[in-house]
């Protein structure tokens, strides 16, 4: 049974842009910024509302559009309530359930899509919808955050990098490509399962797996030709490999940082020994900034199109919230490394601004179709690689 539901999706993706403009203003009073507050509950939950939030509903959305099967809408619409819930200040485990319903229903819907095309991408996928599922279990269970932390972002890992592989298929065929991604891929997945016992040594695995991924996507990826032509194509290759650095950077970060992690069971990840604990930031923050959000810059003008049925043109001020994003995510992980409070202080008020002016930039680039029919309904039935009509995309992709 499909249905056409294009009316519902702008309520979901509201409310996932007003859950990432209040975890970005708890984020900034978490670094200490005097300004007026927002519920508290949203400082204590700024991690759950800046994955589970936001991008765990747009792309709970994504595949709902994409499956266009009604029940796989739950999906979104339990993540976003789930997020409202937790900063509302109603009892967390509303919030905590909300959540895993959400992932449980993106785990389903995978599970479809797998049945319905069995490839490499969509279980790669669908591995990183379970990983979701597995860290909102955690949270549930042990009622802390950090041990949820490594599931939450392998959720967003591995979607990525499967949307990359499945995307990989348009280039000539190249021995080894596919064998050396599950690999790569392998390695990451077993060391953040790892993890659970040993510390130390399943980061080092995973930090290795994330170099890994990130050096098969430069090699690999489409961005790596899109970036010699013009316009969408240009700006969209740009933010992918500026994301695949900031990957590998976590990567490198990641091992150096289980050094000083012990082997055994029981670590505390923020507070092993003095200053640890900012290097621990400065991995979460390459990974759901410099790498999450330089994809979402660059696939917003492809995917936003497609789901809302608009019409977006490309602008060349596109490149302005994108080297905004990167200047402040430099100057984040430097301020981390060297202990400089005022330094992570602007640099985290420069992500936010960054990620102000992509929506700002975004908002002013989508240009109404005459015939909004025809848009919608090439939203409806375009296919699982989230690649909308020229109708409704604009030039230059």
């Amino acid at each position: 049974m499909t249905i056409r539901t294009t009316a519902m999706r702008f309520p979901i993706v509201a409310a996932a842009l007003t859950i990432l403009l209040i975890g970005m203003w708890a984020g900034l009073l978490r670094l200490g910024w005097n300004w007026p507050a927002v519920p508290v509950m949203a400082i204590v939950y700024h991690g759950p509302l800046m994955v589970g939030g936001f991008p765990g509903t747009l792309i709970s959305l994504e595949r709902a559009v994409a499956l266009r099967r009604w029940w796989a809408y739950g999906a979104p619409l339990a993540s976003a309530a789930g997020a409202i819930t937790l900063v509302a200040g109603v009892d967390v485990r509303w919030g905590q359930y909300l959540l895993l319903l959400a992932s449980t229903l993106l785990v389903a819907v995978f599970v479809r899509i797998v049945c319905q095309q069995r490839a490499a991408f969509t279980i790669v996928m669908g591995l990183g919808a379970a990983a979701w599922l597995v860290g909102n279990a955690v949270w549930i269970v042990q009622q802390i955050i950090p041990p949820a932390v490594a599931w939450w972002m392998a959720f967003l890992i591995l979607t990525i990098v499967g949307e990359r592989l499945e995307l990989s298929r348009f280039l000539p065929r190249t021995p080894g490509r596919q064998p050396t991604f599950l690999a790569a891929a392998g390695l990451y997945l077993s060391g953040v399962i790892l993890e659970v016992w040993l510390p130390g040594l399943g980061m080092t695995l995973a930090g290795f797996g994330m170099v890994c991924l990130a050096v098969w996507l430069a090699v690999y990826d489409l961005a790596r030709r899109t970036i010699r032509q013009r316009g969408l194509a240009r700006f969209a290759a740009a933010c992918l490999l500026s994301g695949y650095f900031w990957l590998a950077a976590a990567g490198v970060l990641s091992v150096l940082y289980a050094a000083v992690l012990p082997v055994t069971q029981g670590a505390a990840w923020e507070s092993v020994a003095p200053g640890v604990g900012l290097a621990y930031d400065a991995i979460l923050h390459a990974i759901f900034l410099g790498f999450v959000f330089a994809m979402i810059f660059g696939h917003a003008p492809i995917i936003f199109p497609a789901v809302l049925a608009i019409r977006m043109e490309y602008r060349p001020r596109f490149y302005a919230h994108l080297g905004l994003l990167q200047l402040s995510v430099l100057l984040r992980i430097t301020s981390d490394l060297a202990g400089w409070w005022a330094g992570r202080q602007w640099a985290g008020l420069a992500n936010a601004l960054a990620i102000v002016l992509f929506l700002a930039n975004t908002l002013t680039a989508v240009v109404w179709p005459a015939n909004p029919r025809t848009c919608r309904s090439s939203a409806e039935t375009r296919s699982d690689d989230a690649s909308p009509s020229p109708t409704c995309s604009g030039k230059d992709r």
